[in-house]
């Protein structure tokens, strides 16, 4: 059965292939030193990390004319070590080896909240969804646009304003402000 399905698809409710083609999706943003949930906890050393996020091309262009993320979309949030020192670089950090691959699916006719998380450990091929964890607690508490934190990709919140899809979390500060360039002075 498996070997018929595409990576980066469900196969049962509760499991997904590895989507090994991710990096060729559509990049959406890094963060440094952002990592939360699952990943933090395996760093307790807590050094800074690296997220890369990516989106499946077709929910991408979705995004973009609605403002909103369509049934069967895929992100995978890759995170990394970060180095400060090596070749010619002497201060800043780049990123080095992956340490976690994270996936959140929406599909509406397989999980009861819309959304599922999982996460790949080592080279594993398959993962099974989180149970109702933290993930989804936190992701429909404080994501801005449908469970997902568009207010930390720069290039579709502008889109989610515009549409008017974003919401503003409860735990976003006031004092917190998002920046965008101002082209029209």
């Amino acid at each position: 059965m498996a070997s018929r399905v595409r990576r980066g698809r469900s196969i049962r409710l509760t499991i997904l292939i590895r989507p090994n083609d991710y990096r060729e999706w559509v990049y959406l943003s890094s963060g440094l030193g952002m990592t939360y949930g699952p990943a933090a906890a395996a760093n307790p050393n807590r050094k800074l990390l690296f997220d890369n996020v990516f989106v499946r091309p077709e929910a991408y262009r979705s995004f973009l004319e609605t403002g909103k993320w369509p049934d069967q979309t895929m992100f995978v949030l890759e995170v990394r070590e970060s180095s400060s020192e090596g070749s010619i670089n002497k201060g800043g950090h780049f990123q080095t080896k992956a340490t976690a691959v994270e996936v959140e699916v929406k599909d509406e006719s397989r999980f009861p909240e819309r959304w599922a998380f999982f996460g790949f450990n080592g080279a594993a091929t398959t993962a099974k969804s989180f149970s109702r964890n933290a993930c989804l607690t936190c992701h429909s508490t404080n994501g801005a646009v449908d469970n997902t934190f568009v207010q930390f990709y720069p290039t579709l919140l502008e889109i989610a304003k515009t549409k008017g899809t974003f919401r503003a979390s409860e735990s976003q500060s006031a004092d917190v402000k998002i920046h965008t360039s101002d082209t029209s002075r």
